[in-house]
């Protein structure tokens, strides 16, 4: 009996040191489920705390710029401006006049001068007074060439007339606002400056559209009457069915927006489109315009000096030397035509010893059993006899 618990006691003890103590037991007490090998052999757990690992800073990050653009047509610096295109109006106009600015880059002699006004036009007055305001601008600036104007959506207004209310498109409201179209262009004619008046584009409003077509007529007379010319902006902007459209081709021939949202106002594609319709009359005056930069090159006196050897050094030392006398400048040459001298081809020749490229019909045709089936087949209408084998041969059955 003691043997035997003596035994019993020895196991436990040997038990006890294996598991490491009491402790262990208590440790391992809550775990359920656990093996009877990890009774008699205890696996070394891992602590939980991990050891602090060195991060290494994070390298700046340089914000990537974005791809920058390259025209195909470079911007010219502007370079002694000798011209000024003066753009008035409303915000339309203002959107004109930086699609202008855009498309006449490429011209170092010519800047556009923004003078718009927004929500402006010929109604209120007393906002801003644009026939006034447009003679104080041509007076202060002596380099317009050329005026571009554009406005009418904000015009559907009334016009007070002393005590007097006119409501809009009434009928003295409209000889009012005829009156004031006048006075624009009238000023622009006293300077003898061309006058562009761009006409207003259709609107999402159908009614603000209707009323526009009314004032569109009105500008369009008032600076015909001027002498300025009219640009018509209306069909532009319609789609295929004469609707107003926010879509359509740009100058470039791609179908983009071209207008804002609020069914008024341009995109910056629209308002290039509308500049580019400005621009082709603007580029046609600037050739008309003699340019004040031309310098006239001297000459030896007589003819056929600059034939000589040697002629243009001596011209050179000539100039060198102070004498003014001793050379003359070339007279400015007139302009070439367009077109020559005009010539009838059939008929008589005329005055001055010129003749005619051919004298009648009869002589173009020529003679004989060749110009007498030509008479027929032209003159009178008669088709020539079908030959066989030939398109024209409808005969059946086909002769052998």
């Amino acid at each position: 009996m003691r043997l035997r618990s003596f035994a019993m006691v020895l196991a436990a003890s040997g038990l006890l040191l294996l598991t490491g103590g009491p402790s262990t037991f208590a440790q391992s007490e809550p775990q359920r489920g656990r093996s009877l090998f990890s009774l008699f052999w205890q696996v070394p757990e891992r602590s939980s705390v991990q050891p602090r690992q060195r991060t290494r800073p994070a390298p700046p990050q340089t914000r990537r710029r974005p791809p920058q653009m390259v025209r195909d047509d470079p911007v010219i610096p502007k370079v002694d401006v000798n011209h000024h295109v003066l753009v008035v109006g409303d915000t339309l106009a203002d959107q004109i006049a930086i699609g202008l600015a855009d498309s006449l880059g490429d011209r170092a002699d010519v800047a556009v001068q923004r003078k718009a006004k927004a929500d402006s036009g010929l109604v209120r007055t007393d906002f801003y007074d644009w026939p006034k305001a447009v003679v104080e601008l041509l007076a202060a600036d002596p380099k317009v060439m050329v005026g571009v104007i554009s406005l009418g959506p904000n015009d559907r207004q009334a016009i007070r007339e002393g005590e007097v209310t006119h409501e809009p498109l009434s009928e003295r409201w409209l000889q009012i606002y005829k009156s004031r179209i006048e006075t624009v262009s009238a000023a622009f004619a006293a300077k003898r400056i061309p006058l562009i008046w761009a006409g207003a584009p259709p609107m999402q409003n159908t009614r603000l559209s209707a009323d526009l077509t009314v004032l569109n007529d009105l500008f369009r007379k008032g600076v015909e009457a001027g002498g300025g010319q009219f640009v018509d902006l209306w069909t532009p902007y319609l789609d295929a069915e004469n609707r107003y459209s926010a879509m359509g081709p740009d100058v470039d021939g791609q179908t983009t927006r071209l207008r804002l949202g609020d069914g008024v106002h341009f995109t910056k594609a629209g308002a290039r489109k509308a500049a580019h319709f400005v621009d082709v009359i603007i580029r046609r005056i600037l050739d008309r315009t003699p340019s004040e930069n031309v310098i006239a090159l001297p000459t030896g006196q007589g003819e056929g000096a600059e034939q000589q050897p040697g002629a243009v050094e001596r011209l050179i030392d000539r100039m060198v030397s102070g004498r003014p006398e001793d050379f003359a400048f070339v007279p400015v040459l007139p302009a070439r035509p367009l077109a020559g001298p005009i010539l009838p081809l059939t008929g008589a020749a005329p005055a001055g010893g010129e003749t005619a490229l051919l004298a009648s019909i009869q002589d173009a045709r020529g003679r004989g059993d060749a110009a007498i089936q030509l008479d027929r087949i032209f003159g009178d209408g008669v088709a020539p006899e079908p030959k066989p084998g030939r398109a024209d041969d409808f005969r059946w059955p086909r002769p052998n």
